[in-house]
């Protein structure tokens, strides 16, 4: 097809200059220049068993995947799986998350989107199947695996409008590669809407995944030693904010709050945490840092987490939490772990990322929209100082999250008749 041979070779006169973003990429984040053969197809590791294959391109997407992958394991014991990734923290996510079954599962990189790499990786651990998570789809993948016989299911799938937009940029080349997608696992009626739009033709809407992610209670542990290092401040966490948001947002805290509330801050990308720092200091503000685990100061106006993996924490030891990626034109980011544990939500104006879980949200009375950063450190305040609106709000939030539960149920039943008819490859 002309289109995809148009495609590649775009993506070998981009090669260079890929190579220069992972160098570029490396000042913050030194591991991006790691395992860098696993990007062209070369690996170290061999998998023993028959291999399942989940591709998780970052941290959002590995967290989503872990009740799938435990469904998997408990399914399928004669079986490996593999996580790819695109990115260090999504691989080192999904080492901290699935390290403890190894050598059954293992995490590496999915390589570029080169057909003769994507050979090359799928005969290396030749999966009897392979999993896409929420919106990676790649035509040279998706052919090669055609071409190759190996099922190929989007899970979890999720596509916004603005996505939509992009790939019908791509015309006949994201119509076949949408097409040749043996089953797609839509997490909303608009999300199979549009991907059959995009010519899909095997879908079914099985909800979302994230529902199913159940509060560790280790974390609900730290979450009162956490509240403990507080003591009887009330607390506003800015949940996995994005870049541009922090300065918006220290700037109105110190305008807006008073003293008595702590502001706890933990940005979305870990290698930011040192441009973070900075921040605080330029706004003036008392800083102390989770990782140093000091008592926290009366004039400690900002606590920083800068900690992976203890988000559940987080939401347990505040009182109400702004949804960072909601306040600059990002798509927001994921409030179902917030609702949970009965955490009270504040979204801004753009989750086009998670649009339906957060309109069910507000609607469900767990969380409340607000149309910029000012009114929704006002609202964060009125709900702070109002008791049996956080109370009601929390018991409505954990009451949506357990509603919306049994997505990876589903899911599996639409999966398990292309693994038992898929051909073995060992």
């Amino acid at each position: 097809m002309i289109l995809r041979f148009l495609y590649t070779l775009l993506w070998l006169l981009a090669a260079p200059f890929i190579v220069l973003r992972l160098v570029w990429r490396a000042r913050r984040q030194p591991e991006y220049l790691q395992h860098l053969g696993e990007r062209l197809g070369r690996y170290p590791q061999r998998l023993s068993l028959p291999v399942i294959w989940i591709h998780a391109v970052s941290v959002g997407e590995t967290r989503a995947s872990a009740p799938l992958v435990q469904a998997l394991l408990d399914a399928y014991p004669d079986h490996s799986l593999l996580l790819t990734h695109m990115t260090p923290t999504g691989r080192a996510t999904g080492e901290e998350l699935f390290g403890r079954f190894a050598p059954r599962v293992q995490s590496a990189y999915l390589p570029y989107d080169l057909p003769w790499v994507m050979r090359r990786f799928l005969r290396h651990f030749r999966p009897s199947m392979g999993i896409l998570m929420e919106t990676e789809v790649w035509p040279n993948l998706v052919e090669t695996c055609r071409r190759r016989h190996i099922p190929l299911a989007l899970v979890n799938a999720r596509m916004s409008e603005r996505s939509a937009r992009g790939y019908r940029r791509a015309g006949p080349l994201a119509r076949e590669a949408f097409a040749h997608l043996s089953v797609i696992a839509a997490q909303t009626e608009s999300d199979e809407n549009r991907m059959s739009a995009l010519g899909a033709r095997y879908l079914k809407v099985t909800g979302n995944i994230k529902f199913d992610i159940m509060p560790p209670t280790t974390m609900q542990a730290l979450g009162h030693e956490f509240r403990n290092r507080f003591g009887p401040r009330q607390v506003l966490l800015a949940a996995s904010t994005r870049e541009g948001e922090e300065e918006l947002l220290l700037e109105t805290f110190a305008r807006l709050c008073p003293p008595e509330v702590l502001l706890v801050l933990v940005p979305r990308h870990p290698q930011r945490f040192g441009e973070v720092v900075k921040l605080v200091r330029k706004a003036g503000l008392g800083l102390q840092r989770r990782s140093s685990n000091d008592p926290v100061l009366a004039d400690t106006r900002v606590w920083l987490g800068d900690s992976m993996g203890e988000m559940f924490a987080y939401y347990h030891a505040s009182d109400v939490a702004l949804i960072g990626g909601s306040w600059l034109p990002l798509g927001g980011q994921n409030l179902i772990e917030a609702c949970a544990v009965g955490c009270p939500v504040v979204v801004g104006p753009h989750t086009f990322n998670f649009s339906a879980a957060a309109e069910q949200a507000i609607e469900a009375g767990a969380a409340v929209r607000a149309s910029d950063m000012d009114d929704g450190i006002g609202v964060a305040l009125q709900i702070l100082q109002d008791p049996a609106r956080r109370s009601a709000m929390g018991a409505a939030g954990q009451a949506y999250a357990q509603t919306h539960r049994g997505a990876t149920e589903r899911t599996l039943d639409l999966i398990t008749p292309l693994l038992r008819a898929a051909r073995p490859r060992r």
